[in-house]
């Protein structure tokens, strides 16, 4: 009875896919022709380092043509430069009265947002490994001289990294990465404003919130209740400003002031009042002019070169890192693209022009860069207004701070992170994907409880751990015929999708890699002796059918696996057969010879015709054991 059962799904099936035989034959999985070695290399490096093609408007054009479309590729400005207009002059003025970014940014940087800056953790890095080769206070020239010489280097660094278009290494910060890194950097910039609101002359300067709050608790003999009351009603004052803004888009501009207004009347107010005599901190006095021309105090030789390029290296890595994935932070939120590669050059440039001119290193700043994206900035145009706006300052107006108090600016930054953590946005992450909930709480909490680039560090790994978990242990599925069709689908997603009598299909989701051939052997084999305890339902399996169409490549590890369950299904007495392997999968097969020792009879274009051919077969020993039984039926009588 269940014989019958069996033939008869068999040859319902077989019946289904002759009409396909009937209008076409079986089709021969082809073997691309044999490339050369160099050419094989060269389109590895196409699709490895320029996925998007940026060369491709090069093509076809005239020399002049190729001329002006390398100049705007270098320099992202000429290419929003012809399409500006007064609106965004008038939204970039507004947003650029509240920091100060580098000009070389401006012009070669693809990030409308970020803003560039000395951050602490840099700092921190760079006066360590600098205290190591010469002391600071008996040397302090020197020293100097060496943390300049170090970002020169650093910004070498930077910019060969993106000439050679390695910014996929800044791709590994996913959104998830984002999402906490950006929750976290607003939490720790909005304690360190602590020291500000409470009007505090020492202050720790670790970032984590630990050390933060001890610190703050410590000196509560130390508040002044002036500065709270003055920071509570300036940052009460900017938090209504933008809530009439975003009730009331066409007053966008009373949001985009508050922050010069903040400081305007803040400076009245202590220039009125005499609060510094009260214990309101303030600027105080600015140095005036400009700094002085550095280029010839660059120490590129000597004993201590190789101290400066550890030194460089290393921070060229984490500010880069981190100036990514602030710019990306806020072009996630305007929804526009930055280019890894492109930020590479722009940063690597600027930190190499900058120790010309008395800079050390620079990277992304996440306070500045969120005040300057709440005060509504379009464009670049933003940095080179600032750009002007404080050397004029430099020169001629740094008097006129000396009264503007601290906790204004203090407030101004934490109104500016107030809004940045996205709540709604963790939560969708933990509905749809729990393992990137758990990327962006590690970037969270590393950031709040270490620093950024530990919170930075840790997303990381784990989201590179998960990748390596998918390559090591990728997915298997059982595949049945959808009803009708000759498509064959994973049977625990479509429940209706039929299992086929006699033939176990099966669907490997990934490449083959030595990480995990042994897997993928002991798994395939896993689902060959499940589909064995079904002998008792009649349903035993003759072939085992392999969709390789996800499989995008394979190593010798992954051909030799191959081999090996060759020969393990023989031995059960089954056939092992190949569906619809892509070009790079064939031409490697054929050069390790696979293809001799699977037989070419047993690769197929699709699992539909490996299926028919299977059924056939089936079908031909069926009839045959038959046959024979009736013959020795007659023979007996």
């Amino acid at each position: 009875m269940n014989t019958t059962n069996v033939s008869g799904h068999v040859n319902g099936l077989s019946d289904i896919v002759q009409n396909d035989l009937e209008m076409s034959s079986l089709h021969k999985v082809s073997v691309r022709p044999p490339e050369s070695m160099m050419h094989s290399i060269k389109d590895s490096v196409k699709e490895t380092f320029f996925p998007d093609d940026p060369f491709k408007q090069f093509k076809n054009q005239p020399r002049k043509r190729k001329l002006l479309l390398g100049v705007r590729y270098i320099f992202p400005i000429l290419e929003w430069a012809p399409r500006y207009s007064f609106k965004f002059f008038r939204s970039d003025l507004i947003a650029d009265s509240s920091f100060v970014p580098p000009l070389v940014y401006a012009i070669l940087g693809s990030s409308r947002d970020i803003a560039i800056g000395g951050v602490a953790i840099t700092s921190l890095i760079l006066a360590s490994a600098l205290e190591k080769e010469v002391s600071h206070t008996q040397n302090p020239e020197l020293y100097l001289h060496l943390a300049l010489s170090a970002t020169f280097l650093a910004g070498i660094f930077q910019a060969i990294m993106g000439i050679f278009r390695l910014g996929f290494i800044i791709d590994f910060l996913s959104h998830a990465t984002l999402i906490g890194f950006m929750a976290g950097a607003a939490v720790v910039v909005s304690l360190q404003q602590l020291k500000g609101f409470l009007g505090l002359k020492e202050f720790t300067k670790k970032t984590d919130i630990v050390s933060v709050m001890r610190s703050v608790w410590k000196q509560t003999d130390k508040w002044k209740w002036e500065t709270i009351v003055i920071g509570i009603a300036f940052l009460c004052f900017l938090l209504i400003t933008r809530h009439i803004s975003k009730k009331k888009p066409k007053l966008f501009w009373i949001s985009a002031a508050a922050p010069l207004t903040t400081i305007i009347i803040g400076t009245l107010l202590v220039l009125s009042t005499h609060l510094e005599k009260h214990g309101v901190q303030i600027i105080g006095n600015l140095k005036s002019g400009l700094n002085p021309v550095t280029v010839n105090d660059l120490v590129l030789n000597g004993k201590h070169l190789k101290a400066i390029i550890k030194i460089g290296l290393i921070i060229s890595i984490i500010t880069i890192t981190e100036g990514v994935a602030i710019g990306r932070t806020f072009a996630l939120i305007k929804k526009y693209h930055i280019d890894g590669n492109k930020e590479m050059i722009a940063m690597g440039m600027m930190n190499m022009i900058g120790p010309c001119f008395s800079c050390y290193m620079t990277t992304g700043i996440f306070s500045r860069t969120a005040v300057n994206f709440n005060a509504g900035c379009k464009t670049a145009v933003s940095n080179i207004v600032m750009s002007i706006a404080v050397m004029l300052t430099l020169l001629f107006l740094t008097s006129l701070f000396h009264y503007t108090p601290l906790v204004a600016l203090s407030s101004i930054i934490t109104s500016a992170m107030l809004g940045l953590i996205d709540i709604q946005g963790a939560h969708h992450l933990w509905k749809v994907d729990k393992v990137d909930f758990l990327v962006a709480m590690a970037a969270f909490v590393g950031v709040v409880f270490g620093n950024i680039e530990i919170g930075l560090a840790v997303a990381v790994t784990i989201s590179v751990l998960r990748v390596i978990l998918h390559v090591s242990r990728p997915h298997t599925a059982v595949l049945g015929n959808i009803p009708n069709t000759t498509i064959y689908r994973n049977t625990e997603q479509y429940p209706d999708a039929k299992r086929v009598p006699g033939i176990l299909i099966l669907r490997i989701d990934g490449p083959i890699y030595f990480s995990n051939s042994s897997y993928l052997r002991e798994r395939i084999m896993r689902w060959i002796d499940d589909e064995e305890e079904r002998k008792d339902n009649g349903n035993t399996s003759q072939y085992v059918i392999l969709d390789m169409a996800p499989v995008t490549t394979i190593d010798t590890s992954g051909i030799k696996m191959l081999e090996e369950l060759k020969r393990t299904v023989e031995i059960k007495g089954l056939q092992l057969v190949l569906s619809n392997p892509g070009s790079d999968l064939m031409e490697k097969l054929q050069k390790a010879r696979l293809i001799e020792i699977l037989g070419e009879n047993w690769i197929f274009l699709t699992i539909s015709e490996a299926v028919k051919v299977c059924c056939s077969l089936l079908n031909s020993r069926k009839l045959n054991g038959e046959m024979n039984i009736d013959n020795d039926d007659q023979g007996g009588g």
